[in-house]
C-alpha cells in the first residue's frame, strides 16, 4: 500500500467511526480541517521552514497536546471561538465554529491520527486526495445536501482544459462551492508552464478569488485552498450574492457551475409560524441577458414520435 492510500485509508476508518456516532461527514470533514490547519501551522515553526507562528500561543496545537477528558474538550472550544474572532484567514477559516465531537476521548483519537503524520513534508496532492475524498463523501450524503456544493471533479478539469489559464490571468468563481474550479485552474498553471518564482508567488497569492453566498461553504473553501497551499494572510474568498451588485474588480477568466436563473428567494414565517417564499429578482443593468430571456429565444423541444 503507497503512503498516500495508507493516509487516506486511516483518515477514512475514523471518519467512519465518528459516523456511527452521529457525526456526520460534513461536520467530520470540518473538524478534520481545523485539526489540520493547526498542526501544519505548528510544522511550519519548526526546521527547515522556521516559519513565525500564525496561531496566538495558547490557541495553537501545542496547547491540545497535554490535554484530554473535558480539559481537551474545553480548550479545543476555546480555541475554535477565540480564533473564529481573529481577522484576516484565521477569522475566516474558523468564523461560528464549534465542536461537533462531543466523545472527547474520540477527540483526543483524532488528534492523535494528525499528530502521527508530518503533513508539511508530504507531498501536496497526498493532503488534496484526503481532502478531496472527503468532499465526495460529504456530497453523497443525501441529507447533508452538500451535493450542491459539489461539481464533479472530472468536468472541472474537463472546463479548465479547454479555457487553458496562463500564468499572470486572473481567475475567479462567483459560485465557488468547495473551490474545485479554482484548484484545478491553479494546478493546470502550475503544471503547464515553467513559472519562475515570482510567477509562483503571484500564482499563490494573487491569481485567484471566490464568493459564495453560504457562509459554511465559504470557510470549507478556504480551508481546502490553505491545505494546497494557496492563499495569503487574507482569504481570497468572500461570503456574499454574487448577483446581488457589481463588485466593480474585474477578472481575465471566469470558471463556475452556478445555479441556473437571476432569481432568488427569502423564506418569511409569519405570526402563525407558516413559513413562505417570497422571490428577489436582481435589477442588473450590466447583465445583457437573463437565463430566462435567452430560455424563451430557444426553439421549442421536439415531441417524441408516438
Amino acid at each position: 500500500m503507497t503512503e498516500e492510500s495508507s493516509i487516506v485509508q486511516r483518515v477514512w476508518n475514523y471518519c467512519n467511526v465518528l459516523r456511527d456516532d452521529g457525526v456526520s461527514y460534513g461536520d467530520y470533514l470540518e473538524q478534520l480541517t481545523y485539526l489540520l490547519f493547526l498542526k501544519m501551522a505548528d510544522e511550519q515553526t519548526k526546521p527547515p521552514i522556521n516559519k513565525p507562528s500564525t496561531i496566538p500561543k495558547g490557541l495553537d496545537w501545542q496547547s491540545l497536546q497535554p490535554e484530554k477528558g473535558a480539559e481537551l474538550e474545553e480548550q479545543y472550544r476555546h480555541i475554535l471561538e477565540s480564533l473564529g474572532k481573529g481577522p484576516g484567514m484565521l477569522g475566516v477559516i474558523f468564523r461560528k465554529s464549534q465542536n461537533r465531537i462531543q466523545d472527547p476521548a474520540k477527540l483526543k483519537q483524532l488528534i492523535d491520527l494528525i499528530n502521527g503524520e508530518t503533513w508539511i513534508g508530504l507531498d501536496i496532492d497526498i493532503k488534496g486526495a484526503i481532502y478531496e475524498g472527503l468532499l465526495e463523501k460529504n456530497a453523497e450524503d443525501v441529507k447533508g445536501g452538500a451535493g450542491q456544493y459539489f461539481t464533479p471533479r472530472p468536468l472541472i478539469k474537463a472546463i479548465v482544459e479547454v479555457i487553458r489559464p496562463k500564468p499572470g490571468e486572473t481567475v475567479f468563481d462567483p459560485a465557488c462551492g468547495t473551490g474545485g474550479f479554482l484548484l484545478a485552474a491553479y494546478d493546470y498553471v502550475e503544471k503547464k508552464y515553467p513559472i519562475d518564482k515570482e510567477q509562483k508567488k503571484a500564482l499563490r497569492f494573487e491569481t485567484l478569488g471566490g464568493k459564495d453566498v453560504v457562509d459554511g461553504v465559504v470557510r470549507l473553501c478556504a480551508m481546502n485552498l490553505f491545505l494546497h497551499g494557496i492563499g495569503g494572510e487574507e482569504s481570497p474568498i468572500e461570503v456574499g450574492d454574487s448577483l446581488l451588485s457589481d463588485p466593480g474588480k474585474r477578472y481575465k477568466l471566469i470558471l463556475t457551475n452556478p445555479p441556473f436563473g437571476k432569481k432568488s428567494s427569502i423564506t418569511i414565517t409569519n405570526g402563525e409560524g407558516k413559513a413562505d417564499k417570497e422571490s428577489l429578482t436582481y435589477n442588473r443593468q450590466d447583465f445583457s441577458a437573463t437565463t430566462l430571456e435567452q430560455a424563451a429565444q430557444l426553439p421549442p423541444a421536439r415531441e417524441d414520435p408516438a
